[in-house]
């Protein structure tokens, strides 16, 4: 299988939200990285057929997506970033409505809805209405729902908003058995954890796309620790891009990026991707 990006862009008016993408995708986890405003939700919209390009088209082994209509859509998964459900439905109705929308018989819709309902986690509160479901609670009912149908291609914007660390290395689990899966998400550490390949997206265009231990071997020296007392600190994190801070007994464990080592005491560290992010989209 081959998802292929040919020349999209996307135009508001003046607003240049993707310019001149080409990418192609086949099967393994792709992690889509890039500040707010970068164009994912865009680029996420047009891969489902949602949104049309202003330029370009999106072909399925060689098919434009847009010609295929419905062929194209049973084979799609999609949790977008504002998901919405029936409060008055309970999770396993939910289930079922959404199984039956996407063309299951009722056998295989309640079979379906069991096992996802299992995966992540919610099988004792299948009964349960939306409306009581915390959000974390409602973040695993849309990725159940967007794997009904075994969909041949995954589509997530922010699936892991809301859920907390145990909930997360589930999901990673999830998304490790899936076909061709676009992920997008802020917390970088579950890319590192499950992406085979990163997509740098900024001002809506494409700056990289490689193996996450490729990119982060372009941080390799420029990634220190320096420890200095905590009146110190400010200045430092002032001077230099810092992606984290421990504080103890009085002192100050800085993370800094740069070219050279920003203090004769400075002591290099492996980068990791918060590191990378910084490195590419902070100041």
């Amino acid at each position: 299988m081959k998802l292929s990006f040919e020349n999209i862009s996307k135009l508001y008016g003046d607003t240049v939200a993707l310019q001149q993408i080409d990418l192609t995708l086949g099967s393994g986890v792709y992690g889509l990285l890039g500040p707010n405003g970068a164009g994912k939700t865009t680029l996420m919209r047009i891969m489902t057929d949602l949104l049309a390009p202003s330029t370009g088209r999106v072909l399925l082994d060689g098919q434009d997506i847009a010609v295929m209509g419905a062929a194209f859509r049973k084979k799609l998964g999609y949790l977008p970033q504002d998901f919405g459900v029936y409060p008055n439905f309970t999770a396993e109705q939910f289930l079922l409505y959404i199984a039956r929308l996407k063309g299951l018989s009722k056998f295989e819709a309640k079979r379906q809805t069991d096992d996802l309902l299992h995966m992540v986690g919610l099988e004792d509160k299948k009964q349960k209405k939306l409306k009581g479901f915390s959000g974390g609670q409602r973040q695993r009912v849309g990725i159940a729902q967007a794997l009904l149908g075994d969909p041949e291609i995954l589509v997530l914007d922010e699936p892991t908003a809301g859920l907390d660390p145990e909930e997360r290395i589930r999901f990673r689990g999830i998304i490790s058995q899936q076909k061709l899966v676009l992920l997008s998400t802020h917390i970088v550490s579950d890319l590192e954890a499950v992406a085979n390949e990163i997509i740098l997206l900024r001002k809506g265009v494409v700056l990289e796309m490689q193996k996450p231990a490729s990119l982060l071997e372009h941080l390799n020296g420029q990634v220190w620790l320096v420890t200095v007392p905590a009146a110190d600190e400010t200045a430092l994190t002032k001077q230099y891009t810092c992606s984290n801070v421990m504080h103890t007994d009085g002192k100050s464990v800085i993370r800094l990026l740069s070219e050279s080592a920003p203090r004769p005491d400075a002591v290099p560290t492996a980068p990791n991707m918060e590191d990378l992010y910084l490195y590419y989209f902070g100041r």
